[in-house]
């Protein structure tokens, strides 16, 4: 990005927080007064950092145009949902706005040890019943084959534990971890409210039962978790879920495989599809006292290019990420250190900062597929029928836009909702009793504003099919 900078001639003094620090160090910044002209990347300020902070941000409408951002404008008028991305409901714009490429249809799947499979003779499970066998086999039958029966863990996760590499297949489709999804009729309903979802918790309070969930589930941090899958000598984890195997298993990918889409005890298939991912804002954001915005913006129309965008995903041409074949086409480089999703977040903003990146761009790069997002591609074949069933729970769009009001009320009531709901799910799976408590678990929901909060996300859901036409 040093290049960028020289093009558009300007310096920039880059100042880095690491996300588990940032929440405080915003707040100070703010409180403070003492703001960088811009914040980079949608990992920095969400939706209520805006509103509650716009008298200091600066509204970038009228600084969008052909003379400041000539490649967004052309980018706004061959695609109208990145303008929506990054508008909202009072027309006006606080960031940039991004497009990931290569993207699949589905999101994370789910990974299972096949090493373990063959060890044991096992084959690939394709319902519950037969998963559950299967994780009981793991724990108990020296799956690993070491002469240790106790180390295994079949199944694993990390706090605050919400979630679970098997909750797709019991038709339980989210809208990020705000738990939201649309039914059949397109309306809004609260996932953990369903009578899928408590299946899906009695399912997993037997596994707990069974001994085949990790103890450290609800516990531990996530590098606790990286650190079973990619312990040296071969993973401690029979089942675990991520967008890669690579991303996460790291030097034990080739012990796993994927997993087909489990067909639920109601005879249906669902997958979680990426469609809420693919566009987004906050990519850019300005203070109101940069003393030269038109200056920052020309230097971020710069990303607006499909070169710029493919090394700014993977990393430089320079610097030996991506080859350049000289006839217009491009070849992502498999690293020798290190996975090729490894590779991207290091040499890269990776999913962060502005970029666009055409489709037809994109049919002139090569990506390996053996690992990465090249992989991704080649796996998704396998599940994507699955995802975005209009019968079924399904992922709502993701430049769906809310009000100023509307967000400060949502952040309000998700705070204690999320919480509650995600102490219930922990209770629930490591001491039971979700049928006794059931009842009484909805109604504290609706004291807590759960009514309320369904009908803001309708009325804007509403709002975003009314726009679209």
């Amino acid at each position: 990005m040093g290049d960028l900078a020289k093009e558009a001639d300007i310096d920039i003094e880059w100042q880095i927080y690491y996300s588990n620090d940032f929440g405080e160090q915003k707040a100070l910044l703010f409180a403070s007064d003492d703001l960088p002209d811009a914040f980079f990347g949608s990992c920095g300020l969400g939706d209520s950092d805006i509103v509650q902070n716009k008298e200091k941000l600066l509204e970038l409408t009228d600084l969008i145009n052909e003379e400041t951002m000539p490649n967004l404008m052309k980018i706004f008028e061959e695609d109208p949902t990145m303008r929506m991305a990054c508008t909202d409901r009072n027309e006006q714009i606080y960031s940039l706005p991004k497009k990931i490429p290569f993207r699949p249809k589905l999101n994370s799947q789910n990974y299972i040890n096949k090493e373990w499979l063959d060890n044991l003779n096992l084959e690939m499970p394709t319902n519950y019943d037969e998963l559950k066998e299967v994780l009981i086999a793991f724990k108990e039958q020296d799956a690993d084959g070491d002469g240790d029966p106790n180390n295994e863990i079949p199944i694993s996760g990390y706090k605050p534990g919400y979630g679970s590499v098997l909750l797709d297949s019991f038709d339980l489709i989210e809208r990020g971890d705000e738990h939201m999804s649309l039914d059949a009729n397109n309306k809004v309903v609260f996932v953990p409210t369903q009578d899928h979802y408590k299946e899906a918790v009695k399912y997993l309070r037997e596994l707990w039962e069974l001994g085949v969930m990790d103890e450290e589930y609800f516990t531990q941090e996530g590098s606790m978790y990286t650190a079973k899958l990619q312990k040296e000598g071969g993973s401690q984890i029979g089942i675990f879920s991520g967008w890669t195997a690579d991303s996460w298993a790291g030097p034990n990918t080739k012990q796993f495989v994927q997993m087909p889409t489990l067909e639920s005890p109601w005879g249906t298939k669902n997958a979680q599809s990426i469609a809420s991912t693919e566009y987004s804002d906050k990519e850019l954001i300005l203070n109101i006292n940069c003393p030269n915005p038109e200056k920052v913006l020309r230097w971020a129309d710069l990303f607006y290019d499909d070169l710029v965008s493919l090394q700014t995903f993977y990393g430089s041409i320079s610097t030996g990420q991506i080859k350049d074949n000289g006839d217009g086409t491009y070849e992502l480089l498999t690293p020798k250190d290190n996975t090729l999703d490894t590779s991207a977040w290091w040499y890269s903003p990776r999913d962060f900062g502005p970029k666009y990146m055409r489709k037809e761009f994109e049919e002139k790069v090569t990506l390996p597929t053996d690992q990465g997002d090249g992989l991704k591609l080649v796996e998704d074949e396998l599940n994507a029928q699955y995802a975005d069933n209009p019968n079924l729970l399904h992922a709502w769009p993701g430049t769906i836009k809310f009000t100023d009001d509307e967000i400060n009320e949502r952040t309000a009531l998700n705070v204690d909702i999320n919480s509650y709901v995600e102490a219930q799910w922990a209770h629930w799976i490591t001491e039971g009793g979700v049928e006794e408590e059931w009842d009484d678990y909805l109604q504290q929901l609706d004291a807590m504003g759960l009514q309320r909060l369904i009908e803001i996300d309708q009325g804007a859901y509403d709002a975003y099919v009314e726009m679209m036409g």
